[in-house]
């Protein structure tokens, strides 16, 4: 089985710098330092989010929904508590500007509805 070395990694390395030149290169290795970061980041929020979760479902189990404390929250579930809340604030907001949206088309004229030779006689009759 071949293995990457160390001259594999050097023709990769003269490959790339030649593709996207030597003053790039600590751009794109940022960039993708970066990226690492912020994937690591993401999978260990998701594994914290599952595990409490799963801790919640288990508290849940043990109270009733209605007694959940504010003050006995963790600072993550404050967190997404808040998330929630503007989320389904967002949602209503979202939901009356597209009522209103809706009513505001449904006053417009039809396509096609509009007749020049109407709005001259009602122009002229005002006049």
């Amino acid at each position: 089985m071949m293995g990457i070395g160390f001259p594999e990694l050097m023709i990769i390395l003269v490959i790339i710098m030649i593709i996207f030149g030597a003053g790039k290169l600590p751009e794109i290795g940022s960039a993708f330092g970066r990226s690492i970061k912020n994937f690591k980041t993401s999978m260990k929020e998701a594994e914290e989010l599952e595990s409490g979760e799963q801790a919640q479902q288990e508290g849940e189990a043990q109270q009733p929904a209605g007694e959940l404390e504010q003050e006995n929250l963790s600072d993550e579930e404050k967190e997404r508590l808040a998330r929630e809340k503007a989320q389904a604030e967002g949602e209503a907001k979202d939901k009356a500007m597209k009522e209103k949206a809706e009513a505001f088309t449904a006053s417009l004229p039809r396509k096609g509805s509009y007749d020049y030779t109407k709005d001259q006689e009602e122009t002229e009759k005002k006049a």
